[in-house]
Parts: C-alpha cells; structure tokens; sequence
C-alpha cells in the first residue's frame, strides 16, 4: 500500500502548465522531440522531457481561435479540471500557454491547427511541486525545425520514440512517469498522421500518493 502523507501537510495545489509532443515521420518511425533538463533543475533535474511549461496569466488573452476549434479541444478536456468553468476560455489559454512555450523553449512557431489535445495528467498530491499538465500532440509543418534554446536542458532534439524507450529501459536516460506512458502509447502508431486520426479520449491521470518514487524505483531495478 502506497505510503499516504502526514495529516499536518498541507497538499499542494496543482498548477496549470502545458506540454507539447512535438512528432515527424522518419525512415525508422515516429520520431519525438525532447528535452534533456539539467540535472540543476528543482523539478524533473535530469529527466528526458518534452517542451513545456507552467500556464502564465497572460496566456488568458492576446488569441483569437477560432469558435469550432475552442469547442473541439474543450469536448477533448471534458473530464479535466478546466472543465468547470468557462471551458472555451480554459482550453484557450492552456492551448496559447502550449504555443507559448514551443516557441520560447524550441524557437518553433507552431499554428493552433497543428496541435491536438492528447492527454492530462495530475501530479500526486504528495509530492511538493504539483502541475495540472495538459499534453498535445503537434504536426509541424515540413521543413519547420525546432531549436535547441532552453537554459533548463543541456541538449534539445529529435529521437526515435522506440529509441527513447530503449535508451531508458538501458539505464541511458530517465523519464518522468507522464513521458513514458505517454511514448508507450504513441510507440503504438506508425505514422504522424496515424496519431492524428486516431480515436482518443482524454481521461485525466491523478495518480495516488507514493507512484512517483515507486515508478523511478521499479524503473531503477530494471536498469
């Protein structure tokens, strides 16, 4: 049974933050884009990540998406927490807070059209920093190429999704629990657009106190 935290602390409250799974075809498979954090980092130090970040105040206004988009991705996030309120404007800023972030961390411009709602997940209530994540999947357009510009990874670029999982089942890299159940699913298709008209519903992910350091343990065991 999965250890419960003390009475006397306090739960911190999750966070709206954004990420995105940037995806292209290649010659070996899907092929992902990811982040290595720098081990300096007070939260995932070390960790193979996509690009993403925490939703900004200002991410609430400046977009202009369409009515039929904002009514899509708001059906995506129905069973998630910005679904209680005013979900045409939640699913809006958390999508400017996902273009947002692409573009300070990757340099990549990307079209509200190119990103697809993927999935949600809640970091536990035991852990000390908390985020209310929601994943897209994104197309870049041919010839759009993402940039290594983050002061939070050492080392920004394009890997083979079945190679990311390899690398991690090796001991070479390490992965949060979202990012690899995440590449583990997405492992399934065999093309971009294969993701991209595939029928997904998104169920948001609270996983129970304790899940954190038993995953990185389990995974640890098997390195």
């Amino acid at each position: 049974m999965s250890e419960q935290p003390a009475k006397d602390t306090p739960v911190a409250e999750p966070r709206l933050a954004a990420s995105v799974i940037l995806l292209r075809d290649a010659s070996a498979g899907l092929e992902a884009f990811v982040q290595h954090r720098v081990s300096s980092m007070d939260f995932a130090a070390g960790m193979v990540v996509f690009p993403g970040g925490r939703v900004d105040a200002s991410d609430a206004e400046g977009w202009n998406y369409s009515s039929e988009l904002l009514e899509r991705h708001a059906a995506d996030w129905s069973m998630s927490s910005i679904a209680a309120s005013d979900p045409h404007a939640q699913a809006g800023t958390v999508l400017a807070a996902a273009i947002r972030e692409v573009f300070e961390e990757a340099g990549l411009s990307l079209d509200a059209s190119q990103l697809r709602p993927w999935a949600n997940w809640v970091t536990p209530t035991d852990m000390p920093k908390r985020f209310d994540t929601y994943f897209y999947v994104a197309r870049p357009a041919p010839g759009a190429e993402p940039q290594h510009q983050t002061t939070e990874a050492w080392q920004s670029l394009w890997m083979p999704v079945e190679g990311i999982l390899a690398a991690e089942a090796e001991g070479k890299l390490q992965l949060m629990p979202p990012t690899y159940f995440l590449l583990k699913e997405i492992s399934e298709f065999h093309s971009v657009e294969a993701v991209w008209q595939a029928e997904h519903q998104v169920r948001p992910v609270l996983s129970p106190p304790g899940s954190m350091a038993a995953f990185l343990k389990e995974r640890g065991n098997k390195q």
